[in-house]
């Protein structure tokens, strides 16, 4: 890189400038990486605590649907869960974390009363009240996992997008403005002397 640029002052003057903002730059990149970092660590947290009520969830969900099949009869449940009158809804949208939009998921009708699940008191029991209690919560969990797993990737990616920024910035492009910088003041200098050199000689003559 050195050898393509020419050994002007004028050079000098603007590889300063552009030393100066590759550093400004390097120290707000490895800023931002560093509070992204704090970021992903806090959600990560709390994505592992949802990733523990899921799992709970799950397994609660399961067991109360298998003792409702084993009182009722796996067709009297299959029919029960159709009776529902209204699907739930998910929204979706975004929110800023440092520069990154992140998804905001949002649900209704997840939760549901006793008419609106749809099906009769008569007929059903217990077991199967405690089953659709069960799988609405089970439900939630999951949204909640989706959203914060789905953060913690766009974070991620974000931080490697980074990361590899202030590298390139630390270790290639700051190090080669600063060579280039040097070989331009040592041509400077070199022709300075020069200059000096060739001025003392003319004197030298013109003294003779």
């Amino acid at each position: 890189m050195a050898q393509d640029v020419k050994p002007t002052r004028s050079e000098l003057i603007e590889l300063k400038k552009k030393i100066k903002l590759s550093e400004s730059g390097h120290k707000l990149l490895k800023m931002k990486r560093d509070g992204l970092i704090l970021e992903f660590f806090k959600i990560l947290n709390e994505a592992r605590n949802v990733r523990t009520e899921l799992d709970a969830a799950y397994a609660n969900a399961s067991g109360k649907i298998n003792l409702a099949s084993a009182v009722n009869g796996m067709v009297a449940v299959k029919s029960t869960a159709f009776t529902a009158k209204e699907s739930p809804e998910i929204q979706l949208s975004g929110h800023n974390i440092m520069g990154v939009v992140v998804p905001k998921i949002s649900s209704t009708g997840v939760r549901k009363s006793l008419v609106e699940r749809g099906y009769g008191i008569i007929g059903t029991n217990s077991y199967i009240d405690e089953s659709a209690d069960a799988y609405e919560d089970l439900v939630e969990k999951i949204i909640t996992a989706a959203e914060l797993e789905t953060t913690m990737k766009r974070l991620l990616d974000e931080i490697e997008k980074t990361k590899r920024r202030v590298n390139a910035l630390e270790f290639k492009v700051i190090p080669e403005l600063v060579e280039t910088m040097k070989y331009i003041r040592f041509i400077l200098e070199e022709m300075e002397r020069e200059n000096t050199f060739r001025l003392k000689r003319i004197k030298a003559r013109a003294g003779d």
